[in-house]
């Protein structure tokens, strides 16, 4: 039973794209690794951009620099 763990910052991303997400990571786990889509586990966490943090800075405080 594959289990995929997706994280993206709390944006905004629809229902739908979601959605998308998690059938095309089913059906790439199907079609490369012959998994059964009816045991593959995909998860979406949301993160705020304040606990986001990259080279030593959040991503709200990135974006605010413009970077």
């Amino acid at each position: 039973m594959p289990y995929v763990n997706i994280r993206i910052t709390r944006e905004g991303a629809t229902a739908e794209q979601k959605a998308t997400l998690i059938q095309g990571v089913t059906q790439l786990l199907a079609d490369v690794l012959n998994k059964n889509p009816e045991t593959t586990v995909v998860v979406i966490d949301e993160v705020d951009t304040d606990n986001w943090g990259i080279g030593g800075k959040s991503v709200t405080v990135r974006r605010k620099q413009g970077k």
